[in-house]
């Protein structure tokens, strides 16, 4: 039966292969709406028919026998009844220790300095009135600290919750009880697929001292080449291949289930997914250049993804003008907490 209803369900879609420029990285790099094939689409429908609540997994090594069910959230709805659109907000994390000593980090776990927690916190504040229903983060610290910091700013003042999924225990050990609490709360997915590329022998060693050693040419190919990696190391197409892998598997159903979804990663694992969003060149991905702990917002509508850069200007109207959802949502926060 699930099956049969799948199948009707899928032949009444049909896609449009319309082609939008919405903007640019820089004078060279223009953004454009990427369409969702028909897989992906598939797959969602089928999940939607065949249950009501959908689930999600932290990896695909995951142990869990029994996968988590995200709580479904009847204030949110309220917020979206008429919506066909969803958010997608990018943060990579504020700057850490051995940012502001000049290491390479790659897969190491580091934790943010003041300045970092600085600017998740200001992350946070230009992100306050957009939809948040799930979020996602590396599995390293940085990038937890600073997608929890940054809600601690959001107006709605709902609780971001790791869930844990490293063994039946630990998922067991982890779930609420309280139906009124789950409203309040915002689950956080972490997975190692959207850490930081893997640099190798590089990792602690100091950045001038390591193009004092091997030549600055050398050392600028293994961090902004597409296919080059460092010694014992990844490449950014290694990266990608993870990255947008777990991004279209676990993210993008959410998003056409009608979630709305924060990532906090890193600087090559965001712009792996950014090259698929905006559909970049490994010529132009490579000269991209993400500042630490500056929101991206994009706009997932008719399965298609629209970049509106970063909430970053002298007022917010810039940003709610986009679309008529996210303004609503604005008002509705507004009547909520005045």
């Amino acid at each position: 039966m699930a099956s049969m209803a799948c199948h009707h369900a899928l032949s009444s879609i049909q896609t449009q292969g319309l082609q939008n420029k919405v903007g640019s990285f820089s004078g060279k790099i223009v953004s454009k709406g990427s369409m969702i094939d028909m897989g992906l689409l598939s797959r969602a429908i089928c999940y939607s028919v065949r249950r009501n609540l959908f689930t999600v997994h932290a990896s695909s090594s995951s142990p869990v026998a029994n996968p988590i069910q995200i709580p479904s959230n009847g204030e949110s709805k309220d917020f979206r009844k008429k919506s066909d659109e969803t958010a997608l907000i990018l943060i990579r994390h504020g700057e850490s220790l051995w940012n502001e000593k000049n290491l390479f980090t790659g897969c190491v776990d580091v934790p943010l300095t003041q300045k970092g927690v600085e600017e998740a916190i200001e992350a946070g504040k230009r992100i306050s009135n957009i939809p948040i229903d799930m979020i996602y983060t590396s599995s390293l610290i940085r990038a937890q600290m600073t997608a929890m910091l940054a809600m601690t700013q959001h107006r709605r003042k709902k609780v971001p919750i790791i869930k844990h999924n490293e063994s039946e225990q630990a998922w067991k050990w982890s779930q609420i009880h309280s139906e009124e609490t789950k409203k309040q709360s915002i689950p956080v997915i972490t997975s190692w697929q959207l850490n930081e590329r893997m640099y190798g022998e590089l990792q602690g060693l100091n950045k001038q001292e390591t193009a004092d050693r091997f030549g600055k040419e050398k050392v600028q190919e293994w961090r902004r080449s597409y296919d080059i990696p460092p010694p014992d190391g990844e490449s950014l197409e290694m990266c990608a291949d993870r990255a947008v892998a777990y991004f279209k598997e676990q993210i993008v159903p959410q998003l056409l289930t009608g979630k709305n979804v924060m990532i906090a990663a890193h600087g090559n694992s965001l712009r792996s997914i950014i090259m698929y969003l905006d559909k970049l060149t490994s010529q132009e991905v490579i000269s991209l250049e993400l500042s630490t702990g500056i929101p991206m917002l994009y706009i997932f509508k008719d399965g298609k993804f629209f970049r509106r850069g970063s909430p970053t200007g002298p007022s917010e109207a810039g940003v709610y003008a986009y679309t008529r959802s996210l303004a609503l949502y604005r008002q509705k926060l507004d009547e909520m907490f005045h």
